[in-house]
């Protein structure tokens, strides 16, 4: 039997072997690619969902790193985390700036306020998450919902319900993102239809 597998795709961001620490803590397998992986690759793979990590460059920039567009018509979930999020919003016809102080501007412990979506399921309308950007999605694309936002930022979160797209610009994988692994771990069971099967002994029993 095919053993379930999420991957995540690596743009440089600091807390990528942390993002899947946390998806396999949840029982889902999980794998690190770089962003660079041919998306045929990628299909071949057959993943139960994406998860996008940060990275120390602005989407906008002509050498900052990219992912095929294909990737978003190949049917899988995927969530955007920080860098991740703006990708995914440049990508699918949105638009990101540099954000100004007094706009969007935000790091660290954030108060963020919450809408229902099946990423914030059964979590409380407010908490504290772990912001990290100097870039503002000045306009979000077509399909998608603002579904979170702080004093600074009205864009926090977005997300496209039907094919399963969510964006977050905070960092749901540090433990100063209250309901973080809560959060990845509706992504991987709401929205992916994980079974959470897997655990690390299987794996040392396999490995």
């Amino acid at each position: 039997m095919k053993r379930e597998l999420v991957i995540v795709i690596d743009f440089g961001g600091q807390y990528n072997q942390l993002i899947a620490r946390r998806v396999r803590e949840c029982n889902v397998y999980c794998e690190i690619y770089s962003y660079k992986t041919d998306i045929e690759k990628i299909k071949e793979i057959q993943p139960k969902g994406i998860i996008f990590t940060g990275g120390p460059n602005s989407v906008y920039l002509e050498d900052a790193p990219h992912v095929d567009p294909a990737l978003f018509d190949a049917g899988v979930p995927v969530l955007g985390i920080c860098y991740g999020c703006q990708l995914m919003a440049q990508t699918l016809g949105g638009e990101v700036t540099a954000a100004q102080d007094s706009t969007a501007r935000e790091y660290g412990r954030t108060e963020t306020r919450f809408s229902p979506c099946r990423l914030f399921e059964g979590l409380p309308e407010q908490s504290v998450t772990w912001m990290s950007h100097g870039d503002y999605m000045e306009k979000v694309p077509e399909g998608f919902e603002l579904v979170a936002h702080s004093d600074a930022c009205p864009n926090v979160a977005i997300c496209d319900e039907r094919r399963g797209f969510y964006g977050v610009q905070f960092h749901p994988e540090v433990n100063h993102t209250a309901y973080g692994t809560a959060m990845l771990r509706n992504f991987l069971y709401e929205v992916c239809g994980a079974k959470g099967d897997w655990t690390m002994e299987d794996y040392c029993k396999t490995a």
